[in-house]
């Protein structure tokens, strides 16, 4: 019987890397210093050149990101903060710890949040001043559009690139239009960690001394609090392995994903299966693959299963479905959102990792086309 096809193949992944992970578990393990030391800086600095920004902070996660990302931007108590209702719930979570409140606009036909509909809601709500844009799937949303939103409305944006570094939307890298990016390193993200982890970018000196403040219990200097800040740092071992076995490869991984997402594309035939692929204008990373199902949606993931093809839900709920908010003080109404509760209802990812072997994407389009609802 065939080995399944898994969304993500961590034993390959460490086959492939483990000479220059074991390299760097002993080289920090050897310097004496485990905490914020030379190996943070060293990957923050080359993180920051590949992502084409001056500047990276690594943090314990990519919501700890998000979240400073808008602290340091002055996110004021119930401030209204404009992103999506479908991305993981660590979007809309990082607004609330923050202190402020989401507020949605629904999604386009890619499943990225709408920037039509995003003008239209800050055109008719002026004092709307924050945005938690997120770069969903690995695909980039449209830039020079999020930029020309940001100097009309004159807007605070924190982008949330954990699904998509890397990716660009004509020629223009994603986290560079933002005053703040934020990413994160959980393993099953394309530049993942064997941890948690996360980072925040961006090319403004003053918010990444604040963010360095903030990830390190708010302090100045040592034992000097200057801010209520977080315990959030990145640890030395994961910044090791990331920077010495996993960001090399980083560009050779985007690459076979784009592979496989075209292998996709071309061959799945089934007239019940929908693939929107990437907007025209992104470059994409393709961390997931998502296509929509007509019909019973659980049928087809059965069918897949008996296959030996492992499947996902990216994202089942709508953030306003989620049982937690109804705890947040001061939600505002919530506009109609049937782009992203379609998404919801019918979505599946497909495995896109990038140690797939051509037996199991053959394997994968053959369960995919002899489906019918």
């Amino acid at each position: 019987m065939n080995e399944p096809v898994l969304l993500n193949d961590f034993k390959r992944l460490w086959s492939d890397i483990e000479t220059e992970a074991v390299s760097a578990f002993s080289r920090v393990g050897q310097s004496g210093w485990w905490i914020l030391g030379r190996e943070v800086e060293n990957f923050e600095a080359d993180l920051a050149r590949f992502s084409r920004l001056q500047h990276a902070v690594g943090c314990g996660s990519g919501l700890d990101a998000l979240e400073i990302g808008l602290r340091i931007q002055a996110l004021p108590p119930g401030g209204k903060v404009l992103t999506t209702p479908l991305s993981a719930f660590a979007s809309t979570l990082a607004i609330i710890r923050a202190g402020g409140v989401p507020f949605y606009v629904d999604v386009d036909e890619y499943g990225l949040m709408d920037l039509r509909q995003a003008e239209e809601t800050l055109a008719s709500n002026p004092d709307i001043k924050f945005m938690l844009p997120v770069h969903l799937y690995g695909h980039s949303l449209d830039l020079k559009k999020l930029e020309c939103l940001k100097d009309t409305y004159e807007l605070s944006i924190v982008e949330d690139c954990a699904q998509a570094i890397g990716s660009r939307s004509a020629g223009i890298a994603v986290g560079s239009i933002g005053q703040v990016a934020a990413t994160s390193f959980y393993p099953t993200k394309n530049l993942g960690g064997i941890g948690d982890g996360g980072a925040l970018l961006t090319n403004d000196q003053a918010l990444a001394e604040a963010a360095r403040s903030l990830r390190d219990y708010g302090q100045s200097s040592k034992y000097e609090h200057t801010r209520i800040g977080l315990n959030s740092r990145l640890d030395e071992l994961q910044a090791a392995i990331l920077q010495s076995a996993l960001l090399p490869r980083l560009e050779g991984m985007i690459l076979r994903r784009s592979e496989i997402a075209a292998y996709y594309m071309e061959g799945i035939s089934n007239p019940n299966i929908l693939c929107h692929g990437a907007p025209e204008s992104s470059e994409s990373v393709w961390h997931l693959f998502p296509i929509l199902v007509k019909g019973d949606r659980e049928a087809f993931e059965t069918h897949l299963k008996n296959a030996g093809i492992m499947t996902g839900r990216h994202y089942p709920f709508t953030m306003p479905e989620q049982e937690a908010l109804k705890r947040v003080v001061g939600m505002p109404e919530i506009p109609p959102l049937p782009r992203a509760e379609e998404y919801a209802r019918s979505q599946v990812s497909l495995p896109i990792h990038p140690h797939l072997n051509q037996e199991e994407l053959d394997r994968v389009l053959c369960a995919v086309n002899s489906w019918c609802p």
